[in-house]
C-alpha cells in the first residue's frame, strides 16, 4: 500500500491499515532505522490542554492570575 505526501506535508493513510486502530485520532510519530513509526495514542482532553499550556509556557500561576483578572473584571462591570 502506498500513501502519498502532499504539499502541505499530511498522509492519508489506507482505511486497510487504519482498520487495526479503530476510532483513533492521534498518533505517536517516531522513527527508526529509517522507517517513520506511527504509534496509536488516546488522548485525555485534560492532558492535550496540559501539553498545549506546557508548550506555550503558561504555569498554574499565570492561569491563577487570568482567572483573578477576570473575576475582578466580572465586579466592576456586574
Amino acid at each position: 500500500m502506498l500513501a502519498k505526501l502532499t504539499s502541505k506535508n499530511q498522509l492519508t493513510l489506507p482505511k486497510a491499515v487504519l482498520a487495526f486502530c479503530p476510532g483513533t485520532e492521534y498518533f505517536e510519530v517516531s522513527h527508526d532505522g529509517g522507517r517513520i513509526v506511527l504509534t496509536p495514542v488516546r488522548l485525555n482532553r485534560a492532558d492535550a490542554v496540559r501539553s498545549k499550556l506546557a508548550e506555550l509556557g503558561i504555569g498554574e500561576e499565570d492561569v491563577a492570575e487570568a482567572v483573578a483578572w477576570a473575576r475582578d473584571g466580572d465586579r466592576k462591570t456586574g
